[in-house]
Order: structure tokens, then sequence, then C-alpha cells
């Protein structure tokens, strides 16, 4: 399939655009190197590398080519807290200090109620940004014991499910809560129930060995001489569960396919399917309804359709993972500069390859041809409460309420299922989705009424 998709005409000629468009920022902006993957479904369907992972040494960038992703890393970290409540061993709305007993910060509002996990993965919790260490400033991350020992001397910036606010430290206590609940350290349970199954064999949690030959060398930012430092390499220590992660392309593909899969969960079906769309849908709502916070997840809704990911940022690498669970499409975008600015590539991508794919893996709908047998079913119906008309529409057998000025958006289909037996699928969020309509016959073969879910319409001969 993925070889069918590139060699489509459309397709190939937007990714020479896409590319020739990469090659041209990164030169006028200086960029040093940029890995990026496109995934349909359950295939990595394009995936290469621009530049440099190290520019001194003219190392060209690859899709095997490791970058820090940093806060990329709190959706494994939300993963792996939701694999862990779907077992019985914790609930999302138990309070932290069911599992963290250590757990004791400042509260500056006596009347607010306890911050719980799920407060932790939609930063809604009301806790600081950071641990109380300078660490963005020196590069110097605190240990799991010094974020313990400093905690009381924290307090609150607001009550939980006040504010969204974006917290390190909430996630930090959420991976020290997959620790306490597994019994096993963060890194270990992450690499053994995720990182494994999944087969990302080029990720690691732990910080990678600096001289690693597929890492990217993390530059700063381009000053206005157009010279870039190097950043220095940093250990999240006990941050790790925030943002201390590192893969490829290729690795983090894998995990963006999780997401569009469904069923049990076994084997590389790390979560069930109903979990990861729990995870992908708002469990926190922006004032401007235009997106919000799934478990773990960035919601954003743009062009009609609904999108998640999350970003990264840590020193010398910019990141992004954006994903259309309506579409199955994900762009990953991985960045060795503090500058990258990967969400423009990945914006990009998703106007200039994703429709073609999408049109390439979605065959041109049959014309329908109706069931001779629907013709019975045509006309009036009246209730005490409104009217509907039954008719056929392109094909489809549908019921209209005719009194609306525009009765197509809430349209019900009648999808058939058995002997004058359909199931109605609409858009109408207050009708009856789902529900069955029942054309119910008298002895001489008339409609006598229809049982709509659990009421009934009656046939009329005229308005």
């Amino acid at each position: 399939m993925a070889s069918a998709i590139l060699t489509h005409a459309k397709v190939a000629s937007n990714i020479d655009l896409l590319s020739a468009w990469i090659e041209a920022q990164m030169a006028y902006n200086g960029q040093p190197g940029i890995s990026i993957g496109v995934v349909y479904d359950q295939e990595l369907l394009w995936a290469t590398g621009f530049g440099y992972a190290n520019v001194e040494q003219k190392i060209a960038v690859m899709p095997q080519t490791i970058y820090r992703i940093a806060s990329i890393t709190k959706l494994f970290t939300s993963t792996a807290i939701l694999q862990l409540r779907d077992v019985g061993k914790l609930q999302l709305d138990d309070p932290i200090t069911r599992h963290l007993s250590w757990f004791n910060i400042q509260n500056r509002y006596s009347d607010a109620p306890p911050i719980t996990i799920r407060h932790l993965l939609t930063h809604t919790s009301g806790l600081p940004r950071e641990a109380a260490f300078p660490y963005w400033t020196d590069a110097n991350f605190p240990t799991r014991q010094q974020i313990m020992e400093t905690l009381p001397q924290q307090e609150t910036i607001f009550p939980p499910e006040i504010e969204w606010k974006y917290s390190n430290l909430a996630l930090a206590l959420a991976g020290e809560i997959v620790a306490a609940v597994s019994g096993q350290s963060y890194e270990d349970y992450i690499e053994h129930y995720i990182l494994d199954p999944l087969g990302m064999s080029s990720t690691c949690v732990r910080s990678p060995d600096p001289h690693h030959p597929q890492l990217a060398t993390g530059y700063g930012r381009r000053l206005p001489d157009g010279s870039r430092s190097l950043s220095p390499f940093t250990d999240c220590h006990g941050l790790t569960p925030a943002a201390n992660m590192a893969t490829t392309v290729e690795d983090l593909a894998r995990f963006a396919m999780l997401q569009f899969r469904d069923g049990p969960a076994g084997g590389r079906q790390i979560l069930r399917g109903s979990t990861l769309r729990e995870m992908q849908r708002v469990h926190w709502l922006d004032s401007d309804w235009q997106g919000g916070r799934g478990l773990g997840f960035s919601i954003m809704r743009q062009g009609g359709k609904t999108y998640i990911g999350h970003s990264g940022a840590a020193a010398g690498y910019r990141t992004q993972l954006e994903i259309c669970p309506s579409d199955k499409i994900a762009v990953i975008v991985l960045t060795n500069a503090d500058d990258g600015n990967p969400f423009m590539y990945v914006e990009k991508a998703f106007q200039w390859v994703a429709p073609p794919i999408l049109k390439v893996v979605t065959p041109e709908p049959k014309a329908a041809e109706p069931d001779p047998a629907w013709q019975q079913y045509i006309g009036k119906y009246r209730r005490a409460q409104g009217d509907w008309q039954v008719l056929i529409l392109n094909g489809e057998l549908v019921m209209i309420d005719p009194s609306l000025l525009d009765p197509i958006p809430t349209l019900n289909k009648l999808i058939p299922v058995a002997e004058r037996t359909f199931r109605i699928k609409t858009k109408n969020a207050s009708g009856s989705n789902g529900e069955l309509v029942i054309f119910e016959m008298d002895s001489q073969g008339k409609i006598q009424q229809v049982k709509m879910g659990e009421n009934y319409i009656y046939p009329q001969a005229e308005w």
C-alpha cells in the first residue's frame, strides 16, 4: 500500500513540493537539520532527513537520526498511567496522596478539592510549572530526591480545574505514580510495557550517550550575526517523565500508528482501543472552544478537523508529533535547533501531502442503488410532536422533518438491518442516532404504524 500511495502522481508531486520548500526554509533560516515522517494508518509512508545532524562534521540527517523529544515524553507517561488504570492498579480520580505519601505542597486554597491523577494529565492541577530549580536556565536538573525534598517549599498557583496551566512538575509526579504503583522504576516500566511491545528499539528513556553516533547534535538559536552555539547536553533526572526521552522518526511513527488501532489490549496493542479514544478526546476545553487537552494529548480544532499531539522543547531540540485521528494521518518533525519551529513543517505536510493521500486511499463511492422494496415506505407520517416524511435521496432511504427550513443537516438515514427494519444514522445530536425503525404492517400488507426507538409514528395521507 505504501509504495502505491507514494507513486501516485499527486502524492509524489506534493512531497516534491514539500521537500523543495523545506530545503529553502532551512537555507534561508540557517537550520542545521530536520527529520520528517508521514504516517498513514499502520504505515510510515515517507520518512527522510534534511541538513545535518552535525554541521561541523557534515553528518547528514537520516530517518534513523536520534533527537531529544523533550515534552513528547509526556505522552508515554500518560500512556503508562492509563495502562495501570486499565489493569485496576489506580483510578484517574485518585488523589495524588493515595499513591505518593510524600506529596506535600503548600496549598493556597484551603477549600480546594484534592489534586488528582486526572488533573496531572490534563494540566489542570494548579501546580507550579516547574520544580523548585532553575534548570531551564543552568541546564542542571534536580534528582527525584531533590524534588521530593523541596516540594514542601513550593505552593499551588491555582485550585484544581480553575485554570489550564502547563506543568512539568505535574507530569514528573505522574511518572512517580507509575513507579510507585508498578513497583519498578519509571524507566524500566516504559521500556518493558511500551517501547518493547511497540518495537521502538532506537528509543531511550534514560539519557542517551552524548557521543552516540546516531544522536543529532543540539544547536542554539540563530543569532543576528548568523552564528549558532552548541547547546549543553542535559539529563532531566527527576524530570525524566516530563521531558527526557530520545527517539527517531521511524520509532515515533510506531507510537503514532498505535493511535489508529482498536481492539483489546495485548502484544503491540498496548492499550485497548476504547482507552486510546478516551485519551484522544477533550477532557479540558479552552474558552475559545478551538482546542483543549485530552489525557496527555494537546487537542486542536482546525479546518473542521480535530488534531491531537504534543510538541517538545529541550536545549538544542524542537519537536512535534501531530495526528489527525479521523484521517489516520500523522506527521512527525524532529529538529536539532532551539529555533527549529517544527510546527510550520507539520502544518505544510497536512496542507499539501495529507489531502492527496486521502484521495488515493478513499475509493470513489459507487452510486447507490435503492432497493425497489423501499417504495412501500415512502410517504408522510405524523405523531403529536411533529411530522416526518420518508423518501429516497441520492439512492438512500431517509426520513426528514419537512417543517424545518433546512431539513438536510438533521435528516435520518435508514440503514437496512432486516426485513422492514432499519437503523437510524444521523448527525442530529439530540435525535435517535442508532435507534431502530420498524415498519409494522397490517393483515393487508399496508403500513399500520412505524416504531421509532420506543415510540410510534403513523401514516398520513396528506398534511
